[in-house]
């Protein structure tokens, strides 16, 4: 399963990095496949592609401030959640949409 999210904090420098990196880090844990795009100080990066978001199953916004770009997403399933619920329970989170997803 393909999962893809975006992280953004009000400060957009150590908490939007660090729920990405947790976020991706359980994913890989559990055998899913986890790619965070980061909207911080330094803008966007690691930018989804038309391509990520089409194969995604699921889409986490784990943020404290409103999504750039976030018409790219329409259709999808969004799973919306603070910063850091995603760095102290990034596995969690991912188990329940997979759960969730019935996959």
């Amino acid at each position: 399963m393909t999962i893809v999210g975006i992280t953004a904090c009000p400060t957009g420098i150590a908490h939007t990095y660090m729920a990405a990196e947790r976020l991706e880090k359980a994913g890989k844990k559990m055998g899913l496949r986890v790619k965070i795009e980061t909207q911080g100080a330094m803008g966007i990066e690691n930018e989804l592609t038309a391509e990520d978001i089409r194969e995604a199953a699921a889409v986490i916004f784990a943020v404290g401030i409103p999504v750039r770009r976030k018409e790219r997403f329409e259709g999808k399933t969004i799973y919306e959640i603070g910063v850091q619920e995603a760095i102290k329970n990034a596995e969690a989170i991912l188990l329940k949409i997979q759960n969730e997803l019935g996959r």
